[in-house]
């Protein structure tokens, strides 16, 4: 019994990913599924389309092995999305609301008129925004019914993706999640790490909704059910999606920051045993928790689109075929031509916080061709993330000396090499870009006792490329003024 068995469950699709000891990939496969817009600003998921997903990719990667070798499940996924459920059939009773839906917007805006910031703020380490997941809930507790019947009839179950699997992976005998995702809901709190009832009922939400919150790594539960796998298989490690991505990354040390590139960019930054308070608007979060007593915490700065800009020059603006195609057709151009996007197509994330700013591509002439709206859209991802990584450093009092990055558009050489440039720092890739499934790998694996502590992580972490700084500090300055004077068209609009 010396495999793992990685359900990734992200914005998109799931993958499920397996893998020995020694860290050799023996299978890995993927499915996407319906992304539902029901209003403008709005994005759901269909829980029973994930399921599917979950028992399609498992049943792939175990087809050809002795499932009785794997010796345990590791979960991560997609964070503040939020689900709801019937505690009893474990049927779901409304979609779920995704992280990336706005619909809570004049929520926020209430609590943040009445006053409530700084107090969401110091217990949650979060700022009050459509983001995360607690508005949601105040959002579906008061407009559907279904949700609202089952509360009245003590069957209504909430929680994050990994809540929701967790119960389905165990026949419905366990409704629980780990610290990494019940810190993204404001209503965990912080440094007490409970459910805090004065938040709860600040947003009108009934504390008994919520799972038990139990360490990152350990036996969660055991499967009960699930097609193709044995009964009694054991779940021992669940991480929100980037803190995954973070231990992937084997930023186990205080000071030491990751770059995942999916539909958004997550910047995630170690910050030891105690939350470091932003004073540039970024978020203080649980990177995991390894006991009860055992709490590491992060910094993290959120840009809501990244990934998700190509997939809108592909499918939106049909420039491209497939997402790869944006590199090639970005290079057909030297520069952007003074061209520049501001991916604000869901909002603005950190350290902006507008939930109101649209998208907008500046700079415009009758010489601009797509290759120059290409390169700006890989541009304005990387420009996105440097701002967030300069309120870090001013957070932190001292200049990161590299900064790891990984997902799928971490394979685009161009994106990263511009990325370096407008930081200013060196970016190491590593040879897994896939660091959120291997962070679950870690997190089950130390759970199961195949690994002892986080030093076994750190050996395994291997660099493809680094992509150095290739301009003058004259050539960024005038770069990132160009694109703070387009953000502040679009926030200043919205």
């Amino acid at each position: 019994m010396d495999m793992i068995l990685a359900i990734d469950q992200g914005t998109t699709g799931t993958t499920a990913v397996l893998m020995d000891r020694e860290l050799n990939k023996v299978a890995e496969a993927s499915v996407d599924f319906e992304q539902h817009f029901p209003k403008p600003g709005w994005v759901e998921h269909d829980l029973e389309d994930i399921w599917t997903t979950v028992v399609q990719t498992v049943r792939e990667v175990t087809k050809h092995i002795d499932v009785r070798k794997i010796a345990a499940i590791g979960i991560t996924n997609q964070r503040e999305t939020i689900c709801f459920w019937d505690r009893k059939t474990g049927e779901a009773l409304a979609r779920a609301i995704v992280w990336q839906d706005r619909r809570t917007g004049p929520i926020c805006e209430a609590l943040v008129k009445a006053g409530k910031e700084e107090f969401f703020r110091d217990r949650t380490g979060l700022l009050v925004d459509p983001y995360f997941s607690g508005t949601k809930v105040a959002w579906a507790l008061q407009n559907w019914p279904a949700v609202q019947t089952a509360h009245k009839q003590g069957r209504l179950a909430v929680g994050t993706i990994d809540s929701f699997l967790l119960s389905r992976l165990s026949g419905g005998g366990v409704h629980a999640t780990e610290p990494s995702n019940a810190s993204r809901t404001l209503c965990f709190h912080l440094t007490r790490h409970k459910w805090d009832p004065e938040l709860t009922e600040t947003l009108g939400i009934p504390n008994d909704i919520w799972p038990d919150v139990l360490p990152s790594t350990g036996v969660f539960a055991v499967t009960k059910g699930f097609p193709g796998l044995p009964d009694g298989l054991p779940i021992t490690g669940i991480l929100g999606d980037q803190q995954a991505a973070l231990l992937g990354q084997a930023c186990v040390k205080e000071g030491m920051a990751k770059c995942t590139y999916g539909t958004g960019a997550f910047l995630l930054l170690n910050t030891g045993r105690k939350p470091v308070k932003s004073r540039h608007r970024l978020v203080s979060t649980v990177a995991w928790a390894l006991g009860p007593d055992n709490y590491t915490y992060a910094m993290e700065g959120s840009a809501f689109i990244a990934g998700a800009a190509v997939q809108w020059v592909r499918d939106g603006l049909k420039l491209i075929r497939s997402a790869a195609e944006i590199e090639t057709l970005a290079e057909s151009v030297p520069n952007s031509d003074g061209v520049v996007f501001v991916p604000a197509l869901t909002g603005l994330g950190a350290p902006h916080w507008d939930p109101n700013a649209t998208g907008m591509f500046t700079g415009l002439t009758r010489g601009t061709t797509a290759g120059h709206l290409a390169r700006a859209v890989l541009e304005g991802i990387a420009f996105q993330n440097a701002d967030i990584l300069t309120a870090m450093q001013k957070d932190m009092g001292r200049p990161l000396g590299s900064l790891n990055v990984d997902g799928g558009a971490a394979a685009n050489n161009l994106l990263m090499q511009f990325q370096a440039d407008v930081l200013g720092v060196e970016l190491r890739r590593p040879v897994y870009l896939e660091t959120t499934a291997l962070g679950a790998v870690f997190a089950a694996g130390l759970g199961a006792g195949l690994w002892t502590d986080l030093t076994d992580v750190e050996k395994t972490w291997k660099q493809d490329r680094t992509f150095k700084p290739q301009i003058k500090d004259s050539e960024r300055e005038i770069a990132m003024n160009r694109w703070h004077l387009a953000v502040s068209r679009v926030t200043h609009s919205g």
